[in-house]
């Protein structure tokens, strides 16, 4: 079990030097995505989700392995097909013969870090179930249910350029997603570093854990104990029910959003060696976080508005609360 009620010397740079140890690790693999790196690493310690929306060869299966070994967890992939039944994901109870019963056999999901290439590629019913072990932590087959081990996080991928045999996430679905990223192409220099860095054997070959899974629980631990005060929180909501009346906007952000909101915030602010949340955290994680859970006015989007620009817009004219 998970909370905040241990203590640690001085837990808060503890956790800002594991999460740091972390970000620097995965780095040696994905050269200039520091941006994204953290963002992964501080869902991880959300207890949230990622959906990245890319290209292929960008760099998102590799991304998620190396932080999979950096934390010395367990790593499976699973590739999404229109043919993907439920129980793939899950796994299955089979027949031992020598036994005399039936043996359960765990499913790729049964790992701290888990890519799920290509989600819109399975059926909703495939989709579902993934979504579900997602949500609850845990997977329940023939009546019994088995807990996931923590920490456990799901990396979602999906191309948004090819559209052919795919079946687009609907909202409630993305809703479960605490973020939604894109890597994008690497920079100029960033490139050649990356063909330096992997001319003989891949960099990832080398990489060793920095720390181990239950230092993560411990992390996840600390997150949950930061403090977030009563004028961060109303201005969290303020965001929150920007969204839901802005003139462009059709559908706002949920109820749910706001708790994953608190919840990265909360995570942000430990990896800054603060034991409190600030605006600026929510500042900054509000468009992965947010945008995602939205939906624009038809009309609006044919005049060519975004919901990255909207929520720029918002953010920019929501005003901080002042302290009581």
């Amino acid at each position: 079990m998970v909370d905040g009620s241990e203590h640690y010397p001085d837990h808060t740079s503890w956790f800002t030097e594991r999460f740091i140890e972390i970000g620097t690790n995965i780095a040696r693999v994905i050269q200039g995505k520091s941006d994204v790196i953290d963002l992964m690493v501080t869902a991880m310690i959300a207890e949230g989700h990622i959906l990245i929306e890319d290209v292929p060869g960008v760099g998102k299966t590799q991304l998620a392995k190396s932080l999979a070994r950096s934390i010395d967890g367990t790593f499976h992939r699973i590739q999404f097909t229109p043919d993907l039944l439920p129980a793939d994901l899950t796994g299955v109870s089979i027949w031992d013969r020598q036994r005399g019963k039936f043996v359960f056999r765990r499913g790729p999901i049964f790992a701290n870090v888990v890519v799920g290439d290509e989600i819109n590629r399975a059926s909703p019913k495939t989709q579902a179930a993934m979504l579900e072990a997602m949500a609850e932590k845990q997977v329940t087959v023939d009546g019994i249910t088995r807990e996931l081990p923590p920490p456990f996080l799901v990396v979602a991928t999906q191309n948004p350029i090819e559209h052919e045999g795919t079946y687009p996430l609907p909202e409630a679905q993305l809703d479960r997603f605490l973020m939604r990223i894109t890597v994008g192409y690497p920079t100029r220099d960033s490139e050649l570093e990356m063909l330096d860095a992997h001319a003989v054997t891949s960099s990832f070959d080398d990489l060793e854990p920095v720390i181990g899974a239950a230092d993560v629980v411990k992390m996840i631990g600390i997150a949950r104990g930061i403090h977030v005060s009563v004028p961060v929180r109303e201005y969290l909501i303020d965001l929150i029910e920007a969204t839901r009346s802005h003139p462009e906007v059709l559908l706002g952000a949920s109820p749910r959003a706001s708790l994953a909101l608190q919840r990265a915030a909360r995570a942000r602010a430990a990896s800054r060696g603060r034991e409190f949340v600030q605006p600026d955290d929510l500042k900054d994680l509000a468009i992965p976080i947010l945008a995602h859970r939205m939906a624009l006015r038809p009309e609006a989007v044919m005049r060519g508005a975004t919901v990255a620009a909207t929520l720029a817009d918002i953010i920019s004219s929501v005003p901080v609360r002042a302290a009581h």
